[in-house]
């Protein structure tokens, strides 16, 4: 293998002599050249992006993955995928495999056993729930989580390599400024020697040393000021930034609302299951679908009827499959008439589409009038 010496013993030379130059400086034995204002803000508000947007990631990770065998595994599998450049399957929730767990327990105990239905009606909506669970955990990590590992990852490495090139030209350039220092105080020694015939050859060397390093001072102006504007732009992209990683916050306080609706709308249907299971134990002849709906049994005949009170518009937010003759089921974004009637469950109201009527969950409209 062959190895450029030269340019090796170049390059150690300069580390060399930057790091001389950067031990000075915090000694407080060596001017250093100061930024200016804007751009020392900059960096001040881009550090407290990057250090933060790492707390905020990490923790986030933790609240959606907190087992950190499960988080370490799952990272090193989004890993491959991502460099197979392939989708990352779905990974079954802790709930869906609870809730699979019961369903095969009711198989072996008898579904027909108090014990066996039970288990097969908490073990249907705890798969429910893991799938709601899986749907967040993947719009999260989508519409949150990857922005801001990208920015991490990408924009943030790209910025602090072009910081450390502008600080290696502050260096270089403190460097040149030092050196022409010295070639002046020496120059003006020399200027300074009583003999100044005798002096003259020197002196004249020395003054060629000045020049070139005037030269070289200019030089490394101009670099150290190009990279300052490379690295300003770069900085004054984190507005931008932010801007983004608001809209990734909106969607994904929204993921979580939609999640938790979910969540409460699916525990309120388990409720009323298991309380109706639990009135159709205690009363032998009550019908299989369980204890009487407290709306049904105000119309015997089945059919909800307009009995009272204010009936509104709503706008339906998300899909919802009624779970039985006393419900309707419901579109996203279609608008309704809902209403209410004495007695009835404050998380339900009394929907109507037409001539179809059935209860309505609040937690899936918004009433607009």
């Amino acid at each position: 293998m062959d190895f450029n010496v030269k340019k090796l013993a170049s390059d150690a030379g300069v580390f060399f002599t930057r790091a001389v130059q950067f031990t000075e400086e915090k000694l407080g034995q060596a001017e250093k050249t100061e930024l200016d204002p804007h751009l020392e803000n900059l960096l001040s508000k881009a550090d407290s992006t990057k250090n933060w947007t790492e707390k905020i990631l990490r923790q986030t990770e933790i609240l959606l993955q907190p087992n950190p065998i499960d988080h370490t595994g799952a990272r090193i599998e989004e890993f491959i995928y991502d460099k197979l450049d392939k989708k990352l399957p779905s990974r079954t929730t802790n709930a869906e495999l609870l809730g699979q767990y019961m369903l095969d327990a009711a198989k072996e105990f008898g579904v027909e056993t108090p014990y066996g239905s039970t288990l097969i009606t908490v073990g249907e909506y705890q798969k429910k729930l893991g799938e709601a669970e899986r749907e967040f955990l993947h719009t999260s990590a989508v519409t949150f989580l990857s922005p801001l590992r990208n920015f991490l990852e990408g924009d943030w490495r790209t910025i602090s390599k072009e910081r450390r090139l502008l600080e290696n030209r502050r260096l270089d350039l403190d460097i040149c400024k030092a050196r022409l220092k010295k070639a002046k105080q020496a120059e003006a020694k020399a200027a300074a020697t009583p003999d100044f015939q005798e002096t003259r050859p020197r002196n004249y060397v020395l003054s060629a040393s000045a020049s070139a390093a005037e030269h070289d001072l200019r030089v490394t102006q101009t670099e150290f000021d190009r990279q300052a504007e490379v690295t300003r732009l770069l900085l004054e992209g984190i507005s931008s930034t932010h801007l983004n990683h608001l809209r990734c916050l909106q969607e994904f306080a929204e993921a979580q609302a939609t999640y938790y609706a979910q969540c409460h709308h699916y525990m309120q249907d388990l409720q009323r299951e298991l309380n109706r299971c639990a009135n159709s134990a205690g009363a032998p002849h009550s019908s299989a679908a369980g204890c009487p709906d407290p709306v049904l049994s105000a119309f015997p005949s089945g059919r909800l009827s307009p009995g009272a009170s204010g009936s509104r518009k709503a706008k339906v937010l998300y899909d919802y499959d009624a779970h039985d003759a006393s419900e309707l089921s419901l579109l996203a974004d279609e608008v309704i008439t809902v209403y209410t009637v004495p007695g009835m469950d404050p998380d339900w109201l009394v929907g109507e589409r037409g001539n179809q009527k059935g209860k309505v969950p609040v937690t899936y409209l918004e009433l607009l009038s």
